[in-house]
């Protein structure tokens, strides 16, 4: 009788892990199936919203809101259950029956999670997917706004300008990110240097807690309240919506970028940048982005820093402010332009002032395989420093920017 070869053996063991945990799964997605139809009170309303591997939506759903093609592979871990709810009271029995099942739960509000945390896990988890969930209602009067936390930034921009052109949100400079986890983390833009985070303006939130109570500020208590605000509310209980402080923003703005090479002294630029951007004033927040680009003197490749400003007021007042904290920029009235606060919305993520309505588009282009890294720094970059960065912009591998 001829013996099994090591590949076959390996091959017949993993057929028989994988099947095992195949059947463990299966077992888990009955279990829970029919402790949600239990729990539901209206057992036609819970199964419309709900998605399993046998469904032809499933996938669909699921890689609806997957901003990283890294985790639409094969080999990605899959949710065993979908829940896309249409009302509040349709969650407290997917985090009852969660529970029951020992089953982990994952909260996605459909915005960027480059790391796949809201919809991957390495045990049986169950997706709960706010995409249904994205009502916001704006007073102007009283300058806040309730937003649920399936909604993106864009849309609450939009229907913010719907209303008011003199009041905005500091939130992110991405219409595509998710209001739900952006908050919960702090969130930050380009009115941040006037307003601070995002979470800095949340006055109210609701939120259902393990045991399936929706809770508000006062019954959440102040702890509670503190720690959603910036520690990540996915450890605490499935966010509802936020109750949100506007805050005041002039008739027009003014924004700019502009670009310098190495050949044109962005080095030194881009030194002095780290020292006056902090101290600039309060109205006026400049970014810089580096990236490889083909040098316009001799055709090689170069590096080239790109201004981008934000200025909450007209180009009158900004001039003389740069002029005096930062002239090395070398600023001028050509490079400037005046705008809504809204317009400038479009304009600092890329996209063309003009129809607003693309800010309501919740697909992201340009969706890719990538792994992407934030590092802080305690202190200004030596020029040798920023000089060694510059030479990994040239490194074989690197995309440049």
């Amino acid at each position: 009788m001829k013996t099994p070869s090591n590949s076959s053996l390996l091959f017949i063991l993993l057929l028989v892990i994988f099947s095992c945990s195949w059947a463990v799964s299966s077992h888990e997605h009955d279990d829970f199936l029919q402790c949600l139809s239990l729990q539901s009170n209206n057992h036609s309303s819970i199964s419309n919203i709900v998605y399993t591997p046998k469904n032809s939506s499933y996938l669909s759903i699921l890689n609806f809101s997957i901003q990283n093609l890294r985790f639409e592979s094969v080999t990605t871990p899959k949710p065993l259950v979908i829940i896309t709810p249409v009302h509040e009271s349709q969650i407290q029995p997917v985090i009852y029956c969660a529970k029951e099942n020992g089953m982990q739960i994952r909260v996605r509000s459909g915005g960027h999670d480059y790391e796949g945390l809201s919809y991957t896990s390495q045990v049986p988890f169950v997706i709960i997917d706010l995409v249904n969930l994205r009502e916001i209602n704006v007073d102007v009067e009283k300058k806040t706004a309730w937003i649920q936390a399936g909604a993106r930034l864009g849309e609450l921009y939009y229907r913010i300008a719907e209303k008011s052109r003199t009041l905005g949100f500091p939130g992110g400079v991405c219409p595509t990110v998710g209001a739900g986890g952006h908050i919960s983390g702090g969130g930050y833009g380009t009115l941040i240097r006037k307003y601070g985070l995002a979470a800095d303006h949340v006055i109210d939130a609701r939120i259902i807690d393990v045991n399936g109570r929706i809770l508000d500020r006062i019954s959440m208590g102040e702890d509670l309240f503190w720690a959603i605000r910036g520690g990540g509310a996915a450890s605490f209980g499935v966010i509802l919506a936020w109750k949100l402080e506007l805050v005041d923003v002039p008739e027009k703005v003014t924004v700019f970028t502009i670009a310098k090479t190495l050949e044109q002294n962005a080095t030194n630029i881009v030194h002095r940048w780290q020292y006056v951007a902090h101290k600039l004033d309060e109205d006026l927040a400049v970014r810089v982005f580096i990236s490889r680009v083909n040098s316009s003197q001799n055709g090689k490749r170069t590096i080239q820093a790109s201004f981008q400003s934000l200025f909450l007021g007209g180009v009158d007042r900004l001039l003389p402010l740069m002029q005096q904290s930062f002239p090395e920029l070398g600023l001028q009235r050509e490079d400037c332009t005046e705008m809504s606060w809204i317009e400038s919305a479009l304009y600092i993520y890329g996209l063309p002032v003009g129809s607003l309505e693309v800010l309501l588009n919740r697909t992201q282009a340009n969706v890719r395989h990538f792994k992407a890294k934030v590092d802080y720094v305690q202190k200004p970059i030596s020029k040798n420093g920023l000089e060694g960065i510059w030479k990994r912009f040239f490194q074989r591998g690197s995309r440049g920017s």
